[in-house]
């Protein structure tokens, strides 16, 4: 059985969240970058694991617009996913302009209706939105 190590070599980490701490790896057979997203929450079970809304959500999304969802992993209770990384660090410390900002909004709707027609999301359901603003 291989291991995560065996298939990826990881390169730095990109950051850490509420549910994950996500690393830039490279794939070793192909040299893809990707990104892996380590859960913090410890999974008992492979069927617990997959159960995840996310993961459910990402496998079954297929979009421009919307990460890639390549392999799930499950290592000693913990689930790496690992997504198509797509990483442009020349905006990282300055102010984007208007036209990338726009492009990026464009972009995150287009990711966004396609979720609400083909998986009938709902924005709550991913969204942390205020229901007095909604």
């Amino acid at each position: 059985m291989t291991t995560l190590a065996d298939r990826y070599h990881m390169t730095k980490r990109l950051g850490d969240g509420t549910f994950g701490e996500v690393l830039l790896a490279r794939k070793i057979d192909t040299g893809d970058k990707v990104a892996i997203k380590r859960m913090k929450k410890k999974f008992k079970t492979w069927e617990e694991a997959t159960a995840l809304r996310e993961v459910k959500a990402l496998k079954k999304l297929p979009h421009p617009n919307i990460i890639k969802l390549r392999e799930i992993h499950r290592t000693s209770f913990w689930l790496f996913r690992c997504e198509i990384h797509h990483y442009e660090p020349q905006f990282r410390d300055r102010y984007f302009p208007e036209g990338v900002i726009r492009n990026i909004i464009y972009q995150i709707l287009q990711g966004l209706a396609f979720m609400h027609r083909n998986a009938s999301m709902k924005i709550r359901e991913f969204l942390d939105v205020d229901s007095a603003a909604a």
